[in-house]
């Protein structure tokens, strides 16, 4: 039996994929080995990067590629074992020959490396070493061209990472007879985009001049919509268990093709989840909206190493904007591209988080430690037919703003979105308890987009709260906030809207805090002024 694969390399004897090959340009990957081109493969963390190379390294090594035939010897290395040794050269280029070595014994039952590498390792040094050893393994059977593919390249650090690159560099010329006819460098950015910092030289050396020979960058993307509802099919293929239409639309949507969370999301919601291992009954969206709060609960290695990113400035100044909603972002278009290569925001303009759950994991994330020091309870908004008072909860949330703003405002890291922060971390502890916050960010929206879904009596209530910085005249705020709050509920089918002001000006509280309720476009819409 097969199942949706969360932890390394597919295995289609045991994963439900989409054959790795398919997402790739192969024609196009086959022409620059064919070219005896060096290039770059690159791709956020748990996209299926690793088993694109495991399956090209496969077919190579068939003699099966395209409308030729040609027998090379393809070794697949992962060099993420010389990390460890950081910048000591000599310890790490001992790991990464060693891992040469063994994976042309296992892959391609090549043991001429065996003996040779530490011997040659001994002579040339740290610095030399990986070209003799690739000058020793292509001259050893020249009717067999070497087909290198590097991967975890980018977790090299400083001068081991320098040493590697010029030393493939170096070898070049060489190739194919006395060296690689092709090599592939994998991991998560392009390496033009490396700054490194060498200690032996003092200085930051981009991987742009230390490999130079670099002819192309391809980027593995996410999956498709069609490809998602493929690999959902293949799970009722293979139990008879469907996914509702609107639950494998909500796959797709909230994940917008992430492979990782895709996987994810169905493994939680088929096999950890004790309902959904009724095959049975189908997978329902609510089975999907759960299994995506299990994921963020747990906080999965996945999601737990995505925001332990936002720590970093170049990270937080790209981020902050965005959930800003700022119309004049500060960063710089290295940032940006910064972000896009670790996948937390999208590839296409306007900028925008990667996905919704991402949108969920951020603000959540960023938000722990203020939830946790609230006092607020659930129980204090549930009316008595299980309903949740919205106006009681965002009273209480103006109540506790006029009190409290200006201390939990120090506690944001992200000191440009505070008040939409501290608003998302109020209504998170509240909706925690039995319903859920949804939310949209994007540069320029000058607002923050929230939606609280709440369950009652088999129904799902929809309540619409938006938050907007008062900037120039309160008049033309509000006209612009009552208009975006109107068109947000109709979007959501919400029952009712709340629109909140915030004023950062150093008026007074009295003049600042008020409650109306205004009516635009036929809905009515509560008015919070703080």
């Amino acid at each position: 039996m097969r199942f949706f694969n969360t932890a390394g390399p597919i295995q289609p004897d045991i994963n439900y994929c989409i054959p790795p090959l398919e997402r790739l340009d192969l024609d196009d990957v086959l022409e620059l080995i064919r070219t005896r081109k060096y290039f770059v493969l690159h791709a956020p963390r748990q996209t299926g990067k690793t088993s694109a190379l495991l399956a090209l390294r496969d077919l190579l090594n068939s003699g099966a590629v395209g409308d030729y035939r040609c027998v090379y010897a393809c070794v697949y290395a992962n060099v993420e074992s010389g990390q460890a040794a950081r910048e000591d050269t000599r310890e790490a280029m001992r790991a990464i020959l060693s891992e040469l070595a063994s994976r042309a014994r296992l892959t391609l039952q090549d043991t001429v490396l065996d003996e040779a590498w530490t011997e040659i390792m001994e002579k040339a040094g740290s610095n030399a070493a990986l070209q003799r050893v690739l000058n020793f393994w292509s001259e050893a059977d020249p009717e067999k061209p070497l087909v290198l593919l590097i991967d975890e390249i980018d977790a090299l650090v400083g001068d081991t990472l320098v040493s590697v690159l010029r030393q493939l560099r170096s070898g070049y010329d060489q190739r194919p007879e006395a060296f690689p006819q092709s090599v592939v460098l994998c991991g998560l950015r392009d390496v033009r985009d490396y700054r490194i910092h060498a200690s032996s030289e003092k200085a930051v050396i981009t991987g742009g001049s230390a490999f130079n020979i670099r002819s192309k960058s391809l980027r593995l993307g996410d999956f498709s919509r069609q490809e998602v509802l493929s690999l959902l099919a293949q799970h009722t293929e293979e139990t008879g268990q469907v996914f509702a239409p609107e639950a494998a639309e909500r796959v797709w949507t909230q994940t917008q093709g992430q492979p990782w969370l895709v996987n994810a999301l169905a493994y939680e919601a088929c096999f950890d989840n004790k309902r959904g291992r009724d095959r049975s009954r189908a997978i329902t969206c609510d089975d999907i909206d759960d299994a995506q709060e299990a994921l963020i609960l747990r906080r999965e290695t996945h999601l737990d190493q995505l925001t332990d990113k936002l720590q970093e400035d170049r990270v937080r100044r790209v981020v902050e904007p965005i959930l800003a909603g700022s119309e004049e972002p500060a960063f710089s278009g290295r940032d940006l591209e910064y972000v896009r290569d670790l996948g937390l925001i999208a590839q296409d303009d306007p900028v925008h988080l990667a996905n919704p759950i991402y949108g969920e994991v951020v603000p959540r994330e960023l938000t722990y430690a203020v939830q946790a020091g609230l006092v607020q309870e659930t129980a204090w908004y549930v009316t008595p037919d299980g309903g949740l008072d919205v106006v009681k909860l965002l009273a209480a949330f103006q109540t506790f703003f006029r009190e409290h703003s200006e201390h939990w405002s120090r506690r944001f890291i992200f000191q440009e979105a505070w008040p939409q922060l501290l608003l998302q971390a109020f209504l998170q502890r509240i909706v925690n308890g039995g319903g859920r916050v949804e939310r949209e960010h994007g540069l320029g929206r000058l607002r923050a987009d929230l939606v609280i879904l709440w369950p009652q009596r088999g129904h799902k209530r929809k309540f619409v709260v938006e938050l907007k910085i008062l900037r120039g005249s309160l008049e033309k705020t509000l006209h612009d906030g009552l208009e975006q709050t109107a068109a947000y509920m109709d979007r959501c089918a919400a029952e009712s809207g709340h629109l909140v002001i915030v004023d950062p000006g150093g008026g007074t509280w009295e003049d600042k805090t008020f409650h109306r309720v205004e009516s635009h476009a036929g809905a009515e819409i509560h008015v919070w002024g703080m």
